[in-house]
């Protein structure tokens, strides 16, 4: 069987270079296109140095017509698509929405034409549990409907799941899997790659280790009041290497895929508050750290947490990795890029 190629916008994002070395080592051909606005080079030299190959990398936004296209060009017999590329702060979507709507809504759409004009039709869409809003119901099933968004973020999953679905009607050939993710962590095992936040981090666990080490003066949780055990946020949690390799039982997937459009949840289906993942990180490095309770933070869901049936069922796919073994890898990452700059 010849080496399946698989575009990988965003792949030189956290998520996107985590997958792209799963797919090296399954054997298929990663061509990653990212305009690094929202990644780093060094994880790309982290990712060749655990596949131990150079990989092939177009410094190109997927809104940038011209460019986009001819890596299509260049690569006539891609197979597959996995579209990460997107911008994904919640609470940054609540500042600036249009840049969000522009930016996540529009390279979707020129990805999707794209395809269509190169014959390419089957597609992984990186989604989000955010599509769900507040759901009345936990653990959330993918059946759940689709409540007002809580961010411009979320609102942009929901609106790219409508179109491609939307695109699947009308359409003979094209197949989507939507993986709808709940809360990734970690680094990978090897301390080579892991989340590297352009700023100040959006999300709390590279907030979690740059307090710890001493890039940033203090942690704040937003909120202690909501109606939780703890009365801080309720997440599901899961280690970023177990999300890659949902990606590639996804492609395995997708080519014998009866339905033109499924959505799969992605998690763990374990709740976890944000202040039992702050105590839990102390306990397993030792680390004291310095937080304290701030008020709730606009677009925050409550709580939300997944049923992972139908990923076990579809994908034969569930986390392996613990929440301790994933603070401990994101916590050797951090170590290890402080060790780089000192």
């Amino acid at each position: 069987m010849n080496s399946q190629k698989v575009l990988v916008t965003g792949g030189a994002g956290y998520i996107g270079i985590h997958t792209v070395v799963e797919l090296v080592r399954a054997g298929m051909e990663p061509i990653i296109v990212d305009d690094l606005s929202q990644s780093d080079v060094r994880l790309l030299a982290g990712a060749e140095k655990i596949v131990g190959k150079k990989l092939l990398f177009y410094k190109v936004n997927c809104l940038d017509h011209a460019h986009f296209r001819k890596v299509f060009e260049q690569h006539p017999d891609i197979t597959d698509v996995i579209h990460f590329a997107a911008f994904k702060s919640v609470n940054e979507s609540v500042q600036y929405p249009l840049r969000y709507y522009s930016n996540n809504i529009g390279s979707l759409i020129a990805l999707v034409e794209m395809m269509k004009e190169f014959s390419v039709a089957r597609l992984v869409f990186s989604s989000s549990c955010t599509v769900y809003g507040q759901p009345d119901k936990i653990p959330v099933t993918e059946s759940e409907p689709f409540k007002e968004a809580e961010s411009a973020y979320g609102a942009t999953k929901q609106m790219c799941e409508r179109i491609l679905q939307d695109e699947v009607k009308s359409s003979t050939s094209l197949k989507v899997i939507s993986l709808r993710y709940f809360n990734p962590i970690g680094a990978h095992p090897s301390g080579l790659i892991g989340e590297l936040p352009i700023s100040v981090p959006s999300n709390l666990v590279p907030f979690i280790t740059q307090t710890a080490i001493g890039k940033r003066e203090k942690l704040t949780v937003f909120g202690s009041d909501y109606n939780t055990p703890d009365g801080s946020c309720l997440r599901d949690f899961i280690h970023v290497v177990d999300l890659a390799e949902a990606h590639l039982k996804a492609l395995q997937k997708i080519e014998t895929l009866s339905a033109g459009y499924e959505a799969i949840n992605l998690g763990s289906g374990v709740p976890v508050s944000v202040l039992d993942l702050i105590k839990t990180f102390i306990r397993i490095t030792g680390v004291q750290l310095n937080y304290s309770i701030g008020p709730r933070r606009p677009g925050d869901v409550e709580k939300i947490y997944a049923d992972p049936r139908k990923s076990f069922e579809m994908l034969h796919w569930k986390t392996r990795f613990t929440i301790e073994s994933a603070l401990e890898d994101a916590w050797n990452w951090e170590k290890k890029l402080r060790d780089a700059t000192n």
